[in-house]
């Protein structure tokens, strides 16, 4: 291991092109693990956050001990790691839009009891766990609110269909950390039912 080591010092010392190319991509890789395990903490994940903290840290040891050495010299190295910082956290957002972990809680408001009826019966139809609430809006005129959690990798998905079968509703997202009794309904069971 001190072999590795001493060769990969003598690397990042070298000036060549390939040792900005590892600190850009070392460390757009650190920062996305970084906010993936953000995320994954704040969704009640905290053994995965765990584990991914230890590779991230890793990483930020390695690239940061090598552009602080010495950086005045090359400001190269400098530059590479900055512009991965921001490229990391672009990344990283992207990963977690792409990995989509944790639960939804969808608030849609429906503006008649007729389209609020057609709504439930179509989700529920599709296996989805509905609330439903009288509300008033603005106007003091009644309106109806559906209630429901999903995972958020269905989020997308279910918004179509929403808008699809009710064009008139108003739906706001929140994230959800836990969730404890209710129906909730997987991918999985979501694909079957399509079939």
């Amino acid at each position: 291991m001190q072999a590795f080591f001493t060769w990969f010092d003598a690397f990042l010392s070298s000036g060549s092109f390939w040792v900005y190319i590892v600190i850009f991509f070392g460390k757009v890789l650190e920062v996305s693990l970084c906010t993936l395990r953000i995320v994954l903490i704040n969704r009640g994940e905290r053994v995965k956050g765990s584990l991914i903290a230890i590779i991230e840290i890793t990483l930020w040891l390695i690239i940061a001990s090598s552009v602080l050495d010495g950086w005045k010299n090359d400001i190269g190295k400098a530059i590479s790691y900055a512009l991965a910082y921001a490229g990391g956290n672009y990344a990283g957002s992207w990963l977690d839009d792409m990995l989509a972990f944790g639960l939804s809680s969808l608030q849609i408001v429906v503006p008649t009891l007729e389209e609020t009826k057609k709504l439930a019966n179509y989700l529920q139809s599709q296996g989805y766990g509905i609330t439903s609430i009288d509300v008033k809006g603005k106007d003091a005129n009644s309106h109806y609110m559906l209630i429901m959690m999903i995972k958020r990798k269905l989020l997308k998905s279910v918004m179509e269909e929403i808008q699809q079968t009710c064009p008139a509703a108003m739906i706001t997202v929140s994230d959800v950390k836990t969730v404890r009794g209710g129906y909730m309904r997987n991918a999985k069971q979501r694909n079957s039912a399509r079939k």
